[in-house]
């Protein structure tokens, strides 16, 4: 008989989404529920998965934060009774704050605690859960504020991505116009819906370009006006569940550093041009990017040089294909046998130990 699994996640798509892939791999194993904050619905295909809302409040104002205690006080509650009426017997976090009550209450029932950290610095969420948790899935050992203590609990695996994604390559082949795929991450990126969009009109003055470009809702007709009026052929969305064809039609993609991000482009070998969110806790996405720059697989510019520093790179890049080229090849050898079934076995094999 399977076993009953909660899945908690929410807020950000680099929570939501890692939880939908870890639904792909065990939902064959495991009967399955998510647990979210409302922020996190957006990503879910309401009809497809089974979930409950645990809307947890940020614990960051300071002058709120007696409310917000008792609010989650009170979401303990909903959640141990949750996991009692579903009978669950595991519970995946994906961190982050919005996990707090369904993990308190997993372990005054004595449930067994998954945590999941894509980050290469330890989430603050998921720090204070270690000495609770059975495992932790990491996609190193190597990772920043982890207490040697808990290293034994870390099971590596490869980085995340969907299944379908390994089924992709991304198809450089010298075509008329080089496509550059913009990824501003869930929350969008004001530097690349302002500093960047002139830069790129330059650019097409000297080389043809098409430009994909993730942005938030209020900015897809502007952005997508503008291009069209200095005829740069374009496609702006907001949230894609076929994302990975634009990374898959893409040349080259300037994205922020979100571990999900980051490892898609990997698997399907296309180079990127990291620019790490500066207020990004534990400055967690500058080192998710030097992950990638010290196998010599992507370019990281930080944001304040940006604006600066664009232009001429990108120039560099299309012009002289070595570097690109050498790039391309790094991210194929980083993922020789990288495979959805090795990624699956491996979570399957943790989560059923004894």
């Amino acid at each position: 008989m399977k076993k009953n699994l909660l899945i908690s996640t929410g807020g950000s798509g680099g929570h939501v989404i890692p939880a939908i892939i870890l639904h792909e791999h065990l939902i064959n194993d495991r009967n399955i529920i998510f647990s979210s904050d409302k922020r996190g619905l957006e990503y879910f295909n309401n009809s497809k998965y089974q979930f409950e809302i645990i809307n947890t409040p940020k614990l960051d104002n300071i002058f709120i934060l007696p409310i917000n205690l008792i609010i989650i006080f009170f979401l303990t509650l909903k959640s141990f009774f949750l996991l009692k009426r579903k009978k669950i017997e595991e519970v995946f976090s994906t961190g982050g704050y919005m996990s707090l009550p369904v993990i308190i209450a997993a372990r005054l029932l004595n449930l067994k605690i998954y945590l999941f950290e894509p980050n290469l610095v330890l989430g603050r969420g998921n720090r204070y859960f270690l000495n609770i948790c059975k495992k932790i899935f990491c996609y190193t050992n190597q990772i920043k504020n982890f207490p040697s203590s808990y290293k034994y609990k870390i099971t590596i695996i490869n980085p995340l991505v969907r299944k379908h994604v390994y089924e992709f390559q991304s198809n450089y082949n010298d075509k008329n116009k080089f496509t550059l795929l913009i990824v501003g991450g869930s929350q969008g990126a004001n530097i690349f819906n302002k500093n960047l969009k002139n830069s790129l009109v330059n650019i097409s003055k000297k080389i043809p370009i098409k430009v994909i470009q993730q942005t938030n809702k209020k900015n897809i007709n502007s952005l997508s006006q503008f291009y069209s009026k200095n005829d740069i052929e374009n496609k702006i969305f907001y949230f894609d569940e076929n994302f990975i064809e634009s990374v898959q039609s893409s040349d080259l993609c300037i994205t922020r550093a979100g571990a999900t991000t980051l490892a898609e482009l990997s698997v399907v070998n296309t180079p990127f041009i990291a620019v790490p969110l500066p207020t990004s806790k534990d400055n967690h996405q500058f080192e998710n990017a030097s992950f990638y720059k010290k196998k010599d697989c992507c370019w990281i510019i930080e944001e304040s040089d940006f604006e600066e520093k664009i232009e001429d790179i990108l120039e560099n890049i299309i012009n002289k294909k070595s570097d690109y080229i050498n790039k391309k090849e790094n991210l194929e050898k980083l993922n020789y046998q990288n495979s959805w079934n090795n990624v699956n076995q491996k979570i399957l094999k943790a989560i059923n130990e004894n």
